[in-house]
């Protein structure tokens, strides 16, 4: 390398023309070679892209690529296309013939320069082009709409000629203010970065053409008298104005650029992690170095000064690794540095390996072997890289660990980073959260989430061949687990190989699989179900499913998305995966003759025929969640799950899938029936309870937004007990079709109405069964004996009138929507009889007539000690209290009630008014509260009754 002395065009001192001349000279030797290398990485048409590019921009030809009209702006400053250039030009349209502008024409294109990765050691045949077009500053709407579209017209034309090129517009006065509209290059993430993507543009910009920036000519010591400096340059002529090109200063970058462009690679990094390492290593560099930042484009400028020209060493990837390498080692970090050298070999992509190392010879391979051979790196460490393409799960499971680390690394930098310095705005600490969230979403392992290992490590993780087994679990006695093994093997072979992935239940490993592309469309499978009922049909069924219901690749997740809280969006619901439930039932015939057909109560012994259930989610942040319920009350639990997880007012497409051996198709669909009327209730906003019926059970969904609850029942009588508790405000009860089929209760329950009482009674021989649902649809029940309608309603008629009459006494006078009095409905249940009820008719209210005399029994409830009550008792308005009587006061009343009777029949007592204000307070207490009361009051009177 030619040594002179450092060139120092000091301001104070005197500034040489001379100097300054051979600076500029140095720089445009620099960018000499660099173009050199990048003509030699493209094709011959692409070259040609790149040569005409300059003309094209200097006239308006109507026969030549990019013409829009002869008002479109043109002329290029400095520049006079050479020789090769018209020739080139003239081949494309022969009648082309350029004739000079005389005079001192207007040249409103002012530079042209290359951005990316184009004469670098990362050039690649699918390289693109990004070209900075400066221009004029004082170009009007019109004007700039011309250049734009002359701009996509040569878009259009280079990618005819195999070039991927963009253009992008630069006025310099509106640059140097940090003032753009559009982002200026096709990996920008834009206008937050605007010091970050200037230092990129001075150590790696190539100039094609037009004015040379004069930041080239400022001193690095100078750099913070930027504007002074180049205002002495203009001002005294050391330079002329029309050959230069100002575009700003690297003085000082702002902490906030560090924290945009920490975001938008981050983000990009979440897909691709190779790529961003190198920049967030680099943003991480400068960060930790502020607000004395060491940017790369002053050490670039610093080197030219001093007259060190290396193309190699002044390679822009290579300037970024020296620097990152500088920083790790500085703080004993060998593995992330491990990690920059992969991330920088696997981008270049030029494969070292003996065999690939005789093809295509070049400047790159022969800079990354040098890199390889500094690093250590052996044919073993080369060949593993080299054969990415090839990596499968094990290796790729490794890789991920240390790219997940430096991201999550990244992002708490960053975080820490904002917190110090006090600079990250109200967006930036939005980016900050929605960047967090997309981390946590692609890279967090919680419970039941399957994990992706895949982001963008290795292009294809698919295996050609796998099998797929159900083994005993050693480490857990009676328990078995599925693995999956590479290659065909036999039921003796297995054994003998380590499993890709082991676990617990066979949809978490099929789901593993598919989401990470271990198995496609051309995979084959061999399966060694164990003791399930899987098969081959099943699986194939299995794996169809998820591919529907987790479509790949998976679309990207909004920012709008992430502001909220994630909502299942696909729902896989697979019933009895690997189990037959009729081999498991101890009497198939029975099952398979009989004429009852649901699912949950199937054939005349009630059987269940839903034994397990896996439910595979996909929501909205792109997780793929995986859940199993096969306990005692599984379908109940999973859909108690699956409506607990739906936020109010959003569906997600919900599929319901079984492919078990028996009845597959009528299992699924009494599912998803089941899981669809659930979810429409509970759309209701309405306090529901949703009673089913499984087997002999009854179970009660309680479906409130936000909570939905799941009550067992074993037997009818805890069923009533649970419907007989109060309800705080209306409660709709819906039925499963299936539920309660013979009993009263399927026709009772439905007609719940708000805002009334309602009485059902069905005579069956010489009993009467009397069923009320009040006011919240609370039932109560209760068996009398039958003598006629009169004897059994009246008394409840009167019971009933006394606590509405208490009720409405509680009730303000000066309302201006005075509350509705309740209504009393009468209802008989028909036919009468043992047989099974059909209909219910109503009825009308029972006379009572005002002069028919009838024995009142009032009760007082009212508090005593702690956990207990008192209870007074009025017989024809004499009092008998347990202070009194003690547990003697209900036979004392049963002995005042045979004294006053003329009838030598015994017959019922009933209580015929109620007061509980002394328990609860003047509040408006449920009916069925009262009738509950009324029902033990009643009991342990007519108990004592029958002792006397």
């Amino acid at each position: 390398m030619p040594h002179t002395h450092e060139i120092r065009p000091d301001l104070d001192e005197g500034i040489d023309r001379k100097v300054l001349s051979q600076l500029r000279a140095r720089f445009l030797k620099l960018n000499e070679g660099r173009m050199a290398r990048a003509m030699e990485g493209l094709s011959t048409r692409q070259q040609l892209v790149l040569n005409l590019l300059p003309l094209f921009f200097h006239v308006n030809h109507p026969l030549l690529p990019g013409y829009v009209s002869g008002a479109t702006p043109a002329g290029l400053s400095c520049y006079e296309p050479d020789p090769q250039a018209l020739a080139e030009a003239q081949r494309l349209t022969r009648s082309f013939s350029y004739k000079p502008r005389h005079g001192n024409p207007p040249r409103p294109i002012h530079g042209l320069f290359l951005m990316g990765s184009l004469g670098t050691l990362a050039q690649a045949d699918q390289s693109d082009m990004d070209v900075w077009v400066c221009h004029a500053p004082d170009l009007g709407e019109n004007e700039l709409a011309e250049l734009q579209k002359k701009c996509q017209l040569l878009e259009t034309w280079a990618a005819g000629q195999g070039a991927e090129a963009h253009f992008f517009l630069i006025d310099p006065n509106r640059f140097v203010r940090g003032e753009r509209d559009t982002q200026l290059s096709s990996d920008d993430c834009g206008t937050t970065q605007h010091y970050l993507l200037l230092d990129e543009f001075y150590r790696t910009a190539i100039w094609l053409a037009g004015r040379t920036p004069l930041w080239w000519l400022v001193p690095v010591y100078e750099e913070r008298r930027y504007e002074q400096y180049i205002d002495t340059l203009l001002s005294k002529r050391f330079v002329p104005a029309e050959e230069n090109l100002d575009l700003g200063h690297m003085a000082r970058i702002p902490p906030g650029e560090f924290i945009g462009a920490g975001l938008w690679q981050l983000f990009k990094g979440i897909e691709s992690p190779y790529k961003s390492v190198l920049k967030l290593l680099l943003i991480e560099v400068y960060a930790s170095e502020h607000p004395k930042v060491q940017c790369l484009s002053l050490r670039f400028k610093q080197a030219v000064f001093a007259n060190r020209l290396d193309l190699d060493e002044l390679d822009p990837y290579i300037v970024v690794y020296r620097r990152i390498e500088e920083y790790l080692k500085a703080r004993g970090e060998p593995e992330r540095l491990e990690l920059v050298r992969r991330s920088l070999y696997l981008k270049v992509n030029r494969k070292l390996t003996v065999g690939n190392a005789t093809r295509s010879p070049n400047w790159q391979r022969a800079l990354l072997e040098r890199l390889a051979s500094e690093w250590g790196w052996d044919q073993r460490q080369l060949a593993l890289l080299d054969s990415r393409s090839q990596w499968k799960v094990r290796q790729v499971s490794s890789e991920r660990r240390a790219l997940v680390n430096e991201l999550n690394y990244s992002y708490r930098f960053l975080t820490q980073f904002a917190r110090t310095e006090q600079a990250a705005s109200l967006i930036n600490k939005r980016d900050l959260n929605v960047l967090g969230r997309r981390l946590y979403a692609a890279f967090e392992r919680k419970a039941g989430k399957i994990e992706f290992i895949n982001p963008g490590i290795a292009p294809d993780l698919a295996e050609d061949t796998l099998t797929l087994v159900q083994s005993p679990n050693k480490k857990e006695p009676g328990q078995n687990h599925w693995g999956l093994y590479n290659g065909s093997l036999t039921a003796l072979e297995w054994e003998h190989f380590a499993p890709i992935k082991r676990s617990r239940e066979l949809l978490e490993l099929l789901t593993w699989c598919h989401r990470n592309g271990v198995i496609d469309s051309s995979t084959r499978l061999a399966l060694h179900p164990g003791s399930s009922d899987l098969s081959e049909f099943e699986l194939f069924n299995l794996l169809g499913s998820l591919q529907q219901t987790v479509p790949l690749p998976l679309t990207t997740v909004s920012e709008e998305q992430l502001l909220h809280a994630a909502v299942p969006g696909e729902v896989l619901i697979l019933v009895n995966v690997g189990v037959d439930p009729l081999k498991h039932h101890r009497d198939l015939n029975i099952l398979m003759t009989t004429e009852r057909t649901d699912s949950l109560s199937y054939a005349g012994v009630r059987e269940n025929l839903v034994l397990t259930l896996d439910q595979v989610t996909l929501n909205s942040w792109n997780e793929v969640m995986v859940g199993r319920y096969d306990a005692e009350h599984a379908l109940l639990d999973c859909l108690r799950d699956y409506l607990n997880n739906l936020p109010g007012g959003t569906q997600p497409r919900l599929r319901v899938r079984c492919f078990c051996h028996n009845r597959a198709q009528f299992i699924a669909r009494r599912v998803e029936e089941l899981f669809e009327t659930a979810h429409n209730l509970l759309l209701s906003q309405l306090n529901y309870r949703y009673l089913i019926q499984v087997q002999q059970h009854y179970h009660v969904l309680e479906l409130v937004p936000g909570q939905v609850r799941h009550r067992a029942m074993a037997t009818p009588a805890a069923l009533l007990e649970y419907l007989g508790q109060e309800q705080s405000r209306y409660s709709p009860l819906h039925l499963d079709p299936m539920a309660l089929e013979d009993h009263d209760l399927a026709l009772i329950l439905p007609m719940g109405q708000p805002d009334c009482i309602q009485v059902f009674y069905r005579i069956v021989d010489e009993y009467a069964e009397l069923y009320v649902l009040d006011e919240y649809n609370a039932l109560w029940q209760q068996t009398l004996p039958y003598h006629d309608e009169h004897s059994l309603l009246v008394p409840l008629q009167r019971f009933l009138q006394s606590i509405l009459y208490r009720r409405e006494a509680l009730l303000p006078m000066d309302s201006n929507q005075p509350e509705k009095p309740l209504d009393t409905l009468y209802l008989q249940i028909l036919p009468s009889g043992t047989g099974r009820a059909r209909r219910v008719e109503p009825r009308p209210a029972p006379p009572t007539p005002v002069d028919k005399a009838f024995y009142d029994v009032q009760a007082i409830i009212g508090k005593a000690a702690p956990g207990q009550v008192q209870v007074s008792l009025y017989c024809n308005q004499r009092e008998f209290s347990d202070l009194e009587y003690g547990d003697q006061l209900f036979a004392a009343v049963a002995q005042e009630i045979v004294g006053q009777r003329h009838e030598t029949e015994r017959y019922r007592c009933y209580i015929t008014d109620l007061d509980l204000s002394g328990l609860l307070g003047d509040v408006q207490s449920p009916s069925i509260l009262y009738l509950r009361y009324k029902a033990s009051l009643e009991r342990a009177l007519n108990d004592a009754l029958e002792q006397v």
